[in-house]
């Protein structure tokens, strides 16, 4: 085979069955396959090609896509990062005791709580990303909203101390994007 295969041809593997190629270099083509998954073969190796893609070889490589993915997928979805817990606070809880000695104590786990702060956060997020996008709303509405959003941020500063990495916390006075 003299020339290179574009992403998308599709190929038959004696090994590793039926793909499609997702990346390709001078050398190698890396093929997402039905049965194994993601391996890289040589080009001119042994496959049959069932279907090449005409044209050009595209230079956008499977990370790139990857990436792209997650990044849209940050942006415009309430599927939330993995955000740790600061050590210190790990399996520790938090207690609330009321003035009133006749009155029980409320114990919640820590991690629980840092849960929920954590999807408040993200929730915020979204909202501020669903406002600054809207095409319904005009430029006042959304600049008094996101005041607002701001302050909420602000409000919450108190529970960054939970956070294990100081950027995820949360910020007041500039916007979290």
């Amino acid at each position: 085979m003299n020339k290179i295969l574009g992403i998308g041809s599709r190929i038959n593997h004696p090994e590793h069955g039926k793909g499609v190629v997702t990346n390709v270099d001078a050398t190698n083509y890396w093929v997402t396959f039905i049965d194994s998954g993601l391996e890289t073969i040589e080009v001119g190796g042994d496959f049959e090609v069932i279907e090449a893609t005409e044209g050009e070889v595209d230079s956008v490589s499977f990370y790139d896509v990857e990436k792209s993915l997650r990044s849209i997928l940050e942006k415009w979805s309430d599927v939330s990062e993995v955000v740790p817990l600061a050590d210190k606070y790990k399996g520790g809880k938090l207690i609330l005791k009321p003035k009133d000695v006749n009155l029980s104590e409320k114990e919640i786990p820590i991690d629980t709580f840092f849960h929920k702060i954590v999807m408040l956060r993200d929730r915020l997020r979204v909202m501020e990303q669903k406002i600054n996008s809207s095409k319904t709303m005009d430029d006042q509405d959304k600049v008094d909203l996101q005041q607002y959003i701001t302050r909420c941020y602000g409000s919450l500063t108190t529970f960054n101390v939970l956070f294990k990495v100081n950027g995820q916390g949360f910020k007041g006075g500039a916007s979290t994007k």
